[in-house]
C-alpha cells in the first residue's frame, strides 16, 4: 500500500472520510495483505509473507487500539476480543506459514467489513435523511422549497 503522503488521491480520502469510511478502509487493507500474505505463502514467498502478514497485523492491533471502551464497555471488549483472534491467526499464520490460519483471520475479516459496509451505509443514508430536516429546522431555504408545484 502506497503512503498516503506519496499518493495525492489516498490521502485525500483518508483526510475527508468519516469514521466509518476509515473503519473500512482499515478492513479493506488487512483484508488485501492478508490475501497477499496467502498468495505468497503458496508461492514459498516468505520474506514477502511475513512483511504482508506484518502489516495485517499492524492494522487489527491499531483497530484494537482504536475502541473507546468508555463509550460501550461491553461491545468493546466483544470486539478487543475479535481483535485478539484474528490478531492470533495472523501471527500463527506469520509463524508456522498456515494458509488455514489465514483463511480463518480472512473470514472474520471479511464477516467484519461486510457489517461496517453496512452500517455505514445506514449512517450515510440517516445523514442525507437528516439534512434537510436540520436545513429547515434552522431556516435555510433547500432546492424543494424554492420549487413551486403551482405553475
Amino acid at each position: 500500500m502506497a503512503d498516503a503522503g506519496d499518493n495525492p488521491y489516498l490521502r485525500n480520502a483518508v483526510m475527508t472520510a468519516g469514521p466509518e469510511q476509515l473503519q473500512l478502509m482499515l478492513y479493506d487493507g488487512a483484508i488485501r495483505f492478508a490475501s497477499q500474505a496467502r498468495e505468497a505463502i503458496e508461492k514459498k514467498e516468505i520474506e514477502n509473507s511475513f512483511n504482508l502478514l506484518t502489516r495485517a497485523q499492524n492494522i487489527v492491533r491499531e483497530m484494537e487500539n482504536g475502541l473507546r471502551h468508555e463509550v460501550s464497555p461491553e461491545l468493546c471488549s466483544q470486539m478487543a476480543s475479535l481483535y485478539r483472534f484474528v490478531f492470533g491467526k495472523l501471527v500463527d499464520a506469520n509463524v508456522n506459514k498456515d494458509v488455514q490460519a489465514v483463511d480463518d483471520a480472512l473470514k472474520v475479516l471479511r464477516h467484519q467489513r461486510e457489517t461496517w459496509a453496512i452500517l455505514a451505509d445506514k449512517v450515510q443514508k440517516a445523514q442525507t435523511t437528516e439534512l434537510p430536516v436540520m436545513q429547515q429546522a434552522e431556516g435555510v431555504e433547500t432546492p424543494q422549497d424554492s420549487i413551486s408545484l403551482e405553475g
